[in-house]
Formats: C-alpha cells, sequence, structure tokens
C-alpha cells in the first residue's frame, strides 16, 4: 500500500491594475493615531528623546566652540604676521 498523490490547488494573489490599495487603513486618520500613540507613552518618548536631543545639542555646541576657537588662533597668528619686530 504506497502513498497516492493528492492534488492540491494554488491559491495566487494579485492586485489589479485598476484596483491598488494595499494599506488604505494606514493613512486614514493619522494625526489622531499619532495623538493616541504619544499620549499613551509620553514617558518612553520623553526618556528615549532627552538624551538623544541633549547629546545632539551638546555636539553642536562643541563644535561650534571649536571652530570659533581655530578661528581666533588662525586670526591671531594672521595678525602677529603684521606687526614689526626690528632684527
Amino acid at each position: 500500500m504506497g502513498k497516492q498523490p493528492v492534488r492540491l490547488k494554488a491559491v495566487v494573489y494579485a492586485l489589479s491594475p485598476f484596483q491598488q490599495k494595499v494599506m488604505p487603513g494606514l493613512w486614514k486618520d493619522l494625526p489622531s493615531k499619532i495623538h493616541h500613540k504619544v499620549s499613551e507613552n509620553w514617558l518612553s518618548a520623553t526618556l528615549l528623546l532627552t538624551p538623544l536631543v541633549g547629546t545632539y545639542a551638546y555636539v553642536q555646541n562643541y563644535q561650534e566652540k571649536e571652530k570659533l576657537a581655530h578661528s581666533r588662533l588662525n586670526i591671531s597668528i594672521w595678525l602677529s604676521s603684521f606687526v614689526y619686530e626690528p632684527l
């Protein structure tokens, strides 16, 4: 007694070129969904975003101070080249 093969019907899904609504509910009422998610998870969002924003602000401030320090150094070197020093 051997096994007899059973014919299976394949199901093929396709999108019609005239009706391609893949994710219509994704964009529906988006501001309300965002507000709901933020109001539910405001503590987690705050704890996530505060270190990120703080680090970004620190890095921007540090880079600006570096630029100013280098520009002041370059200007002082440039100005010192105009000072007359007799030999």
